[in-house]
């Protein structure tokens, strides 16, 4: 039996429930039905504990996640931000992406076919613009090697992460292309865009949101609170975020991003796999004369939104309201905050020998 035949929810679920001989009786707690959530095969749902740092910046920050420490973590991070009078996060829009590829006769052509992109980019931006009253079409970039000619998009989705939109409008743009030029689009995506997966591409040119969070961390936050000198964590982090970095290749140069990027997707409903690009940035320190020290994250290619996918679920926009924000700009600003807390409290931690103490206690 195909669980696609199932007309509802239940049914596909108590066929499961014989086919397999278990039971499912917390997955039927959780009461959605197909017209609630983009979920194909539908049978219930499942949850997350939910925890609440902060406040920072004076916003509180839902963290959905299984492991335990990370919310004390970064909790006691922004205890330390509070106290050194907060942090200073700023954002910019890079826009979503879409890449395709096309396929040419040959060198000769694929030039031609670039400055013809360039020539008629308002065409392209007015037929990009039909597709959707939110989008906007920002720019393009284009590369080259023999018969393939990657196109990158970029489109300001407005409070969307807006993925669907960039799709559903680039694959208008392809068709006018084919049109218009005869070069065959091999696909709406040709790994340009780049979407889910971590590439030096999206870490140098940004995609979706940049954000930037830094902090002034006085002598006595890090003493009293994070139990550690400001000249260790500055040599932990030279050591583990730099050096350690190079050393493995790592397209991120961070001590844990993900966990806290991972927490805030999942508790606020945005699409788990843009992880992967949260997981990508720098964190930069330095001593100060007066034993204070500075603390910057910078995260290029922010993924997310504030409607949309799943921020549509109840459950999911009782989380966003709790951050308090007005937009997706302000959403990403309490993200980079987030993740400025986490970062300094883990560096700390490691820098102080407690990481492996603090799991002991609340991790198991």
């Amino acid at each position: 039996m195909n669980l696609r035949n199932f007309s509802g929810v239940q049914e596909r679920r108590q066929f499961l429930e014989k086919k397999l001989a278990i039971k499912l009786e917390e997955i039927a707690k959780i009461g959605y039905n197909g017209n609630e959530v983009y979920c194909e095969n539908l049978i219930g749902g499942t949850t997350l504990p939910l925890g609440v740092a902060g406040p920072l910046n004076g916003h509180f920050i839902p963290l959905a996640t299984t492991e335990g420490v990370l919310v004390a973590s970064v909790n006691r991070g922004c205890k330390a931000i509070k106290l050194s009078d907060g942090a200073e996060i700023a954002v910019e829009t890079v826009g979503t992406t879409r890449g395709p590829v096309f396929k040419t006769a040959g060198i000769k052509e694929s030039l031609k076919f670039k400055q013809w992109l360039d020539d008629n980019f308002d065409n392209l931006k007015k037929k990009a613009e039909k597709t959707s009253f939110h989008l906007r079409l920002k720019k393009l970039g284009t590369r080259i090697t023999g018969q393939y000619v990657y196109v990158r998009f970029y489109y300001d989705t407005a409070e969307a992460m807006g993925m669907n939109m960039a799709t559903i409008a680039t694959d208008a743009i392809n068709k006018l292309i084919e049109t218009k030029t005869g070069i065959k689009c091999l696909a709406v995506s040709g790994n340009f865009c780049i979407d889910k997966k971590p590439a030096w591409l999206n870490f140098i040119s940004g995609r979706g949101r940049r954000v930037w969070a830094e902090a002034v961390i006085k002598r006595q936050a890090i003493e009293s609170v994070l139990k550690t000198t400001a000249k260790k964590i500055y040599q932990l982090w030279l050591a583990k975020c730099l050096i350690g970095s190079a050393m493995s290749g790592s397209l991120g140069f961070n001590g844990h991003y993900a966990n806290i990027v991972a927490a805030f997707f999942a508790a606020t409903g945005q699409d788990l796999a843009h992880v992967v690009e949260g997981s990508q940035g720098i964190t930069v320190t330095e001593l100060l004369d007066n034993g204070d020290l500075y603390f910057s994250v910078y995260l290029p290619s922010v993924m997310l939104g504030t409607v949309g996918g799943g921020t549509k679920l109840k459950i999911k926009k009782e989380a966003i309201a709790i951050t308090a924000v007005k937009n997706t700009d302000e959403l990403a600003k309490v993200l980079g905050g987030a993740v400025l807390a986490g970062e300094l409290s883990l560096l700390a931690s490691l820098s102080e020998g407690s990481l492996a103490k603090a799991h002991k206690k609340l991790g198991r």
